[in-house]
This record gives structure tokens, sequence and C-alpha cells, in this order.
């Protein structure tokens, strides 16, 4: 539900500021040992995506950044997939508001191999100032089977001046018979009658006699008559 809700203020927001909209998308696909590579960048309201691929042990990286101004939104995606090889992605979403505007920044990271390395690492920052309202929320997954899975979510915002600020951070690794890391950081900061609002899962899994670890850190911090909450959860599973 949040997400539709985000979506439908990113197009909210695109449509009555049109002139500043962005969309960037990019897709690159290697084979037989071979190295794909693929960046998108987006600024304005801004969409980016990014989609890499490689088989037979090649190389697959991919970077999206996106970045939302004036009254924004942002949102970004990235994914990378390597079959016996090396999969890394990288996503980043910024987006900054005041005057009671919503700053959404949105970030989507996947990277997927088998039998190889897969790292994914999602960043997510939002400011909203005067009464804007300051949304993050990141997800990084990590999976491989047979290999090494890192995955690494982090969301920050802070509200100033009757803002509100939200983080939500989410990192998932996952590997069978490798080894699997999960790491998340949500933090949002409020002054001056703003609320902070943080919420950080990290799930990390392995197979049998494996290493999984998963950290997490929530911090939310008010000051001036502020509100705020946090909340974590970490899960580390052996199969």
């Amino acid at each position: 539900m949040k997400k539709a809700m985000q979506a439908f203020a990113l197009a909210s927001l695109m449509g009555s500021a049109s002139v500043f909209a962005a969309s960037a998308s990019a897709v690159s696909v290697a084979s037989n040992g071979g190295s794909a590579t693929s960046t998108a960048t987006a600024n304005g309201n801004a969409v980016s995506n990014a989609y890499s691929g490689a088989v037979n042990g090649g190389v697959a990286v991919s970077n999206s950044h996106a970045t939302g101004t004036r009254r924004a939104a942002a949102i970004s995606n990235s994914v990378a997939i390597a079959d016996r090889g090396f999969a890394r992605s990288d996503s980043t979403a910024r987006g900054i508001s005041r005057w009671g505007g919503a700053a959404i920044a949105r970030s989507d990271s996947l990277a997927a191999t088998v039998g190889g390395v897969a790292i994914s690492r999602s960043d997510a920052y939002a400011l909203g100032r005067f009464g804007g309202l300051a949304e993050s929320d990141s997800t990084s997954t990590a999976t491989s089977i047979g290999g090494v899975a890192i995955s690494d979510g982090s969301a920050v915002s802070d509200g100033i001046h009757g803002g509100r600020a939200v983080s939500v951070s989410d990192s998932l690794a996952d590997t069978f018979g490798g080894v699997s890391h999960s790491q998340v950081r949500a933090v949002s900061g409020a002054t001056q009658y703003g609320s902070a609002y943080s919420d950080g899962i990290g799930v990390s899994i392995s197979g049998p006699n494996r290493s999984s670890s998963a950290t997490v850190r929530a911090e939310s911090r008010a000051y001036r008559m502020g509100r705020s909450r946090s909340s974590v959860s970490a899960v580390e599973i052996r199969r």
C-alpha cells in the first residue's frame, strides 16, 4: 500500500510540475565471460532504471541514480544478474522539498548470481523543510546460490521546522551453501515541532555450517518539541 501511495505521489508531482520531469533507463547484456555495465541518471522529479545481465562467468554491474527537486520525488531501480560470475547493483535516490512539499525518495537494488558473488547496495535520502514531508524507502536484495551474498540498505530522512521525516530500510541477503551478510541503516531526524520515524529490517540466510550475519541500526532524533520513534528487526537463518 505504501509503495502504491509513493507511486501516486510521484505521478502527482510530475503532473503538476512536468517541466522538471526526467526519466532515464539503461540496459546492458553480456555473454561468454563478458562484462555488462549499465548506468542511468535522472534529475528533476526523476525516475531512473538500470539493468545488467551476464552469463557464463561474466560480470554484471548496474548503477541507478535519481534526484528529485522542487516539490520533489525520486524513484531509482537497479538490477544486476550474473551466471557463475560477479553481480553488483547500486541504487541511490534523493528527494528535497520545502514549504509543504513532499520529498519522497525510493531506492531499490537487486543483485543475483549463481555460484558467484552478489553485492547489492541501496541508499535513499529525503529532506523536508518548513512543514514538508520527507520519506525515504530503501530496499536492497542480494541472492546467490553456492556463493557470496552481501546486501546493504540505507534510508535517511530529515524534517526541519515542522517537517515530518520517515525512514524505512530493508535488506535481504540470501545464499544456499555460501556466505551471506545483511546490513541496514534507518536514520531520521526532526527539529522544531517535527516528527521522526525509523524502521529497519535485516534478514540474512545461509546454508548449514556457513556464515550468516545481520546488522540493523535504526535511529530517530527529535529536538525542540519534536517526536521520534524507531524500531528494528534482525534475523539470521541457517538452513
